[in-house]
């Protein structure tokens, strides 16, 4: 966890940083911001550098509670890092499903369309269940022994 941790909070300062230099380079006159620092820009970049930095945070909180990983040690060989990362469904639709619900919720936000909001909002919850239960019901239901 230290790699990641290192790898947000590295961009969360490199933000700030960038944050920095915008405010400057758009607070003095110019033939583009007559002297006034463009808000929207500055505060998006301490912002995004803020979210980072609380991401970083955790990974780097994690990271001193648990044993290192082959990835956090220097000396690592990279067959230590081999065997199961976990279970992946190979031919799962559901995810698609859920990329389509989240889309109907977002056009319904961006366009104040509240009854959309809660039909993307009805089947987002239609296919985060049908995810989780994808080996539970149907076809690919586990044989009982």
């Amino acid at each position: 966890m230290k790699v990641e941790a290192r790898m947000f909070l590295g961009v969360a300062v490199f933000l700030w940083l960038a944050a920095a230099f915008y405010g400057v380079w758009t607070g003095q006159p110019n033939s583009f911001s007559h002297g006034r620092v463009e808000w929207a820009g500055f505060l998006a970049l301490i912002l995004s550098g803020g979210l980072l930095f609380i991401s970083g945070s955790f990974f780097w909180f994690v990271s001193r509670r648990i044993d290192a990983r082959p990835e956090d040690r220097p000396d690592a060989e990279i067959a230590e890092g081999a065997g199961e990362l976990g279970f992946f469904s190979p031919g799962s639709y559901w995810p698609v499903g859920l990329a389509g619900a989240g889309t109907v919720v977002g056009l319904g936000l961006a366009f104040f369309q509240m009854w959309l909001v809660i039909v993307g909002v009805a089947l987002l919850l239609f296919t985060i269940g049908g995810l989780l239960f994808e080996y539970y019901i149907g076809g690919r239901k586990p044989l009982s022994h």
